[in-house]
Parts: C-alpha cells; sequence; structure tokens
C-alpha cells in the first residue's frame, strides 16, 4: 500500500539522491565522476592541439609560454588539478598556487570548453604547453581566446611590478633617476568626500578601460589633472594615491632644473606607458620663471604634437596654489581634462580627520569646533592631522589643540570658503568656470614640510606665548607635501 503511493517514491528517491551526493563530497568520489564523464564525453569530439615551448628554435625565452602560464596560474580551476605546487610570492606572507608537470587545467571561453597539458618538451629539458581545442569551435574563439590571455596577463602583469618614482637630475646626460616608489596613500585612506572619491575612482576606472574609445575618436590616449589649493591640503599624498590606485610609476618633473623647450622635450620622450608624469608649483614658476623654458614650451609639453606622439596611456597632474593668475590658455580643454579644488578643511572635513586619526565620530568639543569654523577661522589638513598625530593618545587634548590652533593661527582663514565649494570639475567647460558641488568637497591628507612641524611645536607652546603665531602658508612656498 506504501510503496505503491507515488508521493512516498518521490520522497524514496529524492533521499537516495541526496545521500549519494553527500556520499561522492565526503568520499572525494564526486571528482572521479566527473573525471570520468569528461573523458566519456571526449570520445565524441575531435580535439585540435596547439603546442607553445617555453624556448624558441633559437633556445631563447618564448615569451608566450611566460604569458600563458601566469593565465593559468590566475585561474580558479588550477585549485582542481590533481597536483598544484605552492610557492611564496612577492608580497609578505603570499602564497601562490604554481601548476606542475603533467597536469590538466580546463578553461572556458565564449561558452566553449579548452584543455591546457603541461608536461615536458622532447629533450625533456624545458617544459612545454599544449592548448587542446575542439575542432568545431577553433574557428570561432582560437584568435579571440588568445587575444585574451594577452589582455589578462598584461594585467596580471601591471600588478605584479613594483612602482618606480623618476626624478630629472642635473646632470650631463640630463637623465631621469629612479628610486623604488613607496607611498603609503591610497584613495581610501585619503580623506575625502564619498561622493567626490566616488567620481575620481570612477573617472580612473574608465580612463584605464578606454584604449579603444580614444582611438576611435582619434585622440592619445591620456588624462589629465589640475589639483588646486593651499599648500598642506594633500595634493601631493593624492597624486600617489592615484599612483597607487592605477598601478603606474610617478615621473616628477622639476622644471627649475629643465634649461630649455629642447630638453623638456627630451625628458618627454624618455617617459614610459603607465606613468603619471606630475609637475608641481606650475603657477609658482610661470610666475617666476628663472630658467630657459618658454611658455610655449610648456604649453606643448601639455598637449603639442610631441606629446601627442609620446603621452599615450599617461596621466599628467599639475599643481598649483591658486589658478586665479594663470593665463587660462594653460587652463583650457585639451590641456586640463578635470580641475580638483583642495581647499582649507571645513567643520565636515575635521570631522573626517577626527574619524581616521583619533578613532572619534561624536565629541562633546565638536560644537565648540563647528562654532570656530562657522566664524571663518581654518587650517590645512596637514596642520589638522600633524595635532592630532601628536596628540593622539587623548582625543580631548588633540581636539583641544585643534581649537587653541583655530583661534591663533587660523583666524580670517577660512572666510568666503563656505558659501560656495569647488570639488570635481571636468575641463570640458569653459576654465574660467567652476562646478559648484556642496556635497563635493575634498578636504586630503598632505604630508609636511618644515614649517608645518614648526608651526606644530609653536601651538604645543601656546600655553606660554599665547600671542605668537607661526609662519602661514602661503602661496610662494614651496610645497612638497608628498
Amino acid at each position: 500500500m506504501i510503496l505503491s503511493n507515488p508521493f512516498f517514491l518521490v520522497l524514496v528517491t529524492v533521499c537516495i539522491f541526496v545521500a549519494i551526493r553527500v556520499a561522492l563530497y565526503k568520499t572525494g568520489l564526486v571528482f572521479l565522476v566527473k573525471k570520468w564523464w569528461r573523458r566519456f564525453e571526449d570520445c565524441f569530439h575531435v580535439y585540435q592541439s596547439f603546442k607553445v615551448p617555453e624556448f624558441n628554435e633559437s633556445m631563447q625565452e618564448n615569451h608566450l609560454y611566460v604569458r600563458v602560464t601566469d593565465y593559468l596560474n590566475s585561474l580558479t580551476s588550477i585549485e582542481e588539478s590533481d597536483f598544484t605546487n605552492l610557492v611564496t610570492g612577492k608580497k609578505p606572507n603570499e602564497i601562490v598556487l604554481k601548476l606542475d608537470r603533467n597536469q590538466t587545467i580546463e578553461d572556458d571561453f565564449l561558452g566553449a570548453k579548452v584543455l591546457w597539458e603541461t608536461g615536458a618538451s622532447t629533450d625533456s629539458t624545458s617544459r612545454s604547453l599544449v592548448l587542446r581545442i575542439r575542432k568545431a569551435d577553433k574557428r570561432r574563439i582560437l584568435r579571440p581566446y588568445l587575444q585574451h590571455i594577452h589582455v589578462v596577463a598584461d594585467e596580471l602583469e601591471q600588478k605584479k611590478r613594483d612602482l618606480r618614482l623618476f626624478m630629472n637630475v642635473e646632470a650631463p646626460n640630463r637623465a631621469w633617476r629612479a628610486v623604488p616608489f613607496t607611498h603609503p596613500s591610497t584613495l581610501e585612506t585619503i580623506t575625502m568626500e564619498a561622493d567626490l572619491k566616488s567620481k575620481v575612482k570612477s573617472d580612473l576606472e574608465s580612463f584605464l578601460k578606454a584604449r579603444q574609445y580614444y582611438h576611435r575618436l582619434g585622440r592619445v590616449w591620456k588624462r589629465s589633472f589640475l589639483l588646486y589649493g593651499p599648500s598642506g591640503t594633500g595634493k601631493s599624498s593624492f597624486v600617489a594615491a592615484m599612483a597607487n590606485f592605477l598601478n603606474y610609476d610617478v615621473y616628477d618633473l622639476d622644471l627649475s632644473r629643465v634649461k630649455d623647450d629642447s630638453e623638456l622635450k627630451t625628458l618627454l620622450l624618455q617617459t614610459t606607458t603607465k606613468s603619471v608624469i606630475v609637475i608641481e608649483d606650475l603657477d609658482r614658476y610661470l610666475a617666476e620663471k628663472s630658467t630657459g623654458l618658454s611658455f610655449s614650451g610648456i604649453s606643448n609639453f601639455m598637449d603639442g604634437l610631441l606629446n601627442s606622439c609620446c603621452a599615450e596611456e599617461r596621466v599628467m597632474v599639475f599643481t598649483m596654489n591658486s589658478k586665479d593668475h594663470v593665463d587660462p590658455a594653460f587652463l583650457r580643454p585639451g590641456r586640463i581634462d578635470v580641475h580638483i579644488h583642495f581647499p582649507l578643511c571645513d567643520f565636515g572635513a575635521f570631522k573626517n580627520l577626527a574619524t581616521s586619526y583619533l578613532g572619534v565620530k561624536e565629541h562633546k568639543l565638536f560644537s565648540q569646533v563647528e562654532e570656530i569654523f562657522l566664524n571663518g577661522s581654518s587650517l590645512s589638513p596637514a596642520e589638522i592631522g600633524e595635532l592630532m598625530i601628536a596628540n593622539r593618545n587623548s582625543p580631548s587634548r588633540a581636539i583641544k589643540s585643534v581649537i587653541t590652533a583655530l583661534q591663533t593661527d587660523g583666524d580670517g582663514r577660512g572666510i568666503g570658503m563656505f558659501g560656495r565649494r569647488v570639488g570635481f570639475d571636468v575641463g570640458s567647460r569653459k576654465s574660467g568656470d567652476e562646478m559648484v558641488e556642496p556635497g563635493g568637497v575634498f578636504c586630503g591628507e598632505g604630508a609636511h614640510t618644515v614649517r608645518d612641524f614648526r608651526k606644530l611645536y609653536g601651538f604645543l607652546r601656546m600655553k606660554s606665548n599665547r600671542s605668537s603665531h607661526s609662519p602661514s602658508f602661503d602661496a610662494g612656498s614651496a610645497n612638497r607635501d608628498g
């Protein structure tokens, strides 16, 4: 009676199926069943094989072999291989999976299954990789698949390489000198309004993927940024964060060491792709102009014919304390794509700094700080950050030191900055126009000059000398805050 009940039979069947699945996973038989099924399925398909040797006929390294190896080691299916090597990576405590010889790894591309087999070449002294593709899929996927491998390998190589900082030096050959670029700043550590940070990241991500788009338009694949604002507001730290995000080298170009236009062109020719080219304090240089560089030479460096030929896959960044007295010709669209304002801190930026430096989101002294900001006082993020670092063990003492600094040294510095805040301005509009974004205020961290530290210690001695003032950050000071 029970056995004739259809519901009971279905329930028994489901229970048996679940029991078999559990048994297979618990015993590892599921992997054997899958392997046997693949072999059975392959009996009904004809495969064509392509061999990728480690060395070519001249016993030189085959770059395609290296790229394919990097690509295969990045696949998640490598974990299902029967035997995989564990090796240490370049980063601390990094463990990387590497394929061993005589293993098979499966990959999927455009709905087709491809197989890679690792093994030794005929002379047994070098290695080789064998690609097996179904003949029915070869014509459709072979070329796109190999191009896909090159693209992924380029991305992996970009992530693995060590970044470098290049500086132009006054030497007989007038060349770049490189040192490791290890700046810890990232877009996550920069104190920035969430909306503005999202716009900056989106712009950089779009640039990385836009090679074909730029070429379709007949334009050079490059992006240029203008960062302007008072000293100590984090412009150089933002450049470092941008380079780390893009994984690009940095070329720090000091125009005061360039003797003429010809040398400036030579320096541009010697830069490489995947790099950020930085010229700091451009407004100060244009005002002083102490070398043989001409204005036309600088403008041609920004978007001239040589720039069009040699600036591919590069980001150019120019920093200024103020753009008010700069010839609009230097700021026009095409030379500057994006304008980002780095203002002095307001109360919202102060709260972000307090959260980052002190771990404090609310405090009883915040109302007093807000009132001081509303009265027109302000300091740079670098100044406030240093005070918080010096008093990081006591948030109350840190906030009090900021209040004292605002009352004594920040008086009047924030006047005019609260009705109108400039954030992320795309340079497609006239250079004199500014895009007002009340929620898009950027306030970043910056490293500090000797004057910053003198000012800090002056703050700590306020009790003994309340009337003394530290040196102010003026537009003419050399801001090397990276």
